[in-house]
């Protein structure tokens, strides 16, 4: 287990760590294969990682009910954690980079650009499912942690939505996540469908089906 949360830590950093270095390049060189806009594309690379992030976090617990591998879930809160660290620097890059530092713009910005309004609140949804994510406020929280935790689908749409209207023409990448996102909450849906279909005919489900 130990083996496997050192592979997840080192797959999760291994975008930053490759930013970082052309990053550095870039500073140094001028030639870190950023693009000729290298501010816009570190603020879409550490956002598009947030999304994959925060969708392969939601992947989870359809994997573990497919496969039956309950350890999988081991991993939710800590790929959750990484989604919520993606996007912060997403932000803090917006913020220092575009910005130049005159954060007082934020709310202007939020105000007249409504894909900056979604994405700025997908943000701040996340904040308290990162500072509930350990044992003790879960044990603290009891079920009201888990009523918390769906905020992660609201939040999840919002970032779609984010990246959707960030486009201004080619839609086709915000249209796969946004896809993506679809299968997996419509997989929450039908298991939620059949969970009260064998609760209110539990007979029902328990006799064969006819050939």
């Amino acid at each position: 287990m130990i083996a496997a949360k050192v592979a997840v830590h080192a797959l999760a950093l291994t975008p930053a760590a490759i930013l970082a270095w052309q990053i550095r390049e870039e500073f140094l060189t001028g030639s870190g294969g950023l693009g000729a806009d290298p501010i816009a594309e570190i603020e879409h690379r550490l956002g598009l990682w947030a999304l994959r992030l925060l969708l392969i976090t939601l992947a989870i617990t359809p994997l573990r009910q497919l496969t039956g591998q309950a350890v999988l879930l081991r991993f939710r809160r800590m790929l959750g954690l990484y989604a919520f660290l993606y996007a912060s620097a997403h932000l803090a890059a917006y913020l220092l980079l575009d910005l130049k530092g005159y954060w007082t713009q934020i709310f202007e910005e939020i105000a007249k650009r409504p894909y900056i309004t979604v994405g700025f609140l997908a943000w701040l949804l996340l904040i308290p499912l990162a500072l509930t994510s350990t044992q003790g406020m879960m044990r603290r929280l009891g079920r009201l942690w888990g009523k918390l935790h769906r905020l992660i689908y609201a939040i999840a749409v919002l970032a779609v939505l984010h990246f959707w209207w960030l486009v201004k023409s080619d839609i086709r990448e915000p249209l796969l996540y946004a896809a993506i996102l679809a299968a997996l909450l419509g997989w929450r849906l039908y298991k939620r469908m059949a969970d009260t279909r064998s609760r209110t005919h539990p007979a029902a489900a328990r006799s064969p089906k006819p050939l």
